[in-house]
């Protein structure tokens, strides 16, 4: 069972993702982020970002993996994922450019582009703390419904309703891709940890599948119940359909209680 804060909101959530980052880096200043975007994983960036600044934490070490990337969009296109890594996090944490990697969605090397990425990640020791959010349908990643729960990176036809979600990023639905590349739910798993964050009523039926439904592969987000050190950050609207929000909410407050990390 993946551990669940139910927190009051997305600044709360974002405080306590820092924290756990933080963490991680003073006893590892290479650690490996798994980098997801959109604006859930926001507040979790903003909090980061004071924490590195105000306790002047050397990051310049740290390498991130983006999950994910649209196929085809021109270079320095604004809302390439590139573009949005460099903007939302690399520039405000101050990370070292050249160790933050995105997919390749380039369609002259798109054959090559999955595996490439997998060796990257595995050349990097693996993913230290995989950010994940979920769509309304429980993509994670750009892992539509019915991705194989094994799957590698590689190019996905995206969802009429994903496009729709990601067209107020665009200025219209014509624009947004219909194809990605993105990081496979066998590659995710393979990160250590997976913070999954989500925020709304409209997220609150992906999250009670993906923690409390059955796995499989219509329902990508539960597949982070195959996991053994999973955290799901959710606010109240998000956990409103959770079946036992009490007893995550009993056990969250009692975990200090603990000499050992809880996982799972």
């Amino acid at each position: 069972m993946a551990e669940v804060a139910i927190v009051a909101d997305a600044d709360e959530a974002g405080e306590l993702v820092a924290e756990s980052i933080v963490s991680l880096l003073r006893s590892k200043p290479d650690l490996v982020l798994g980098l997801a975007t959109g604006s859930t994983p926001l507040s979790s960036y903003r909090a980061l970002a004071h924490r590195i600044r105000h306790e002047r934490i050397d990051v310049r070490g740290v390498r991130g993996f983006a999950l994910d990337e649209y196929v085809g969009l021109p270079a320095g296109h604004p809302q390439s994922y590139r573009s949005v890594i460099s903007r939302e996090v690399v520039e405000p944490l101050g990370l070292t450019p050249d160790l933050v990697r995105v997919p390749n969605g380039d369609l002259r090397t798109l054959r090559m582009a999955g595996s490439e990425y997998e060796a990257a990640i595995s050349a990097a020791g693996g993913v230290d703390l995989q950010i994940l959010g979920i769509g309304r349908s429980g993509h994670i990643g750009f892992n539509e419904p019915g991705s194989s729960l094994a799957s590698l990176t590689r190019v996905k036809t995206l969802t009429e309703s994903t496009r729709s979600d990601n067209a107020r990023f665009f200025d219209s639905l014509d624009e947004v891709p219909m194809h990605c590349i993105t990081q496979g739910i066998g590659t995710i798993l393979r990160a250590r940890h997976l913070v999954l964050l989500a925020f709304g009523e409209a997220k609150a039926r992906a999250i009670a599948a993906a923690v409390e439904g059955p796995v499989s592969a219509s329902q990508p987000g539960s597949a982070i119940q195959l996991h053994p050190h999973t955290t799901v950050v959710v606010d109240e609207a998000a956990a409103s359909l959770l079946a036992h929000a009490d007893y995550y909410r009993y056990a969250w407050a009692s975990r200090a209680a603990l000499p050992i990390e809880q996982a799972g």
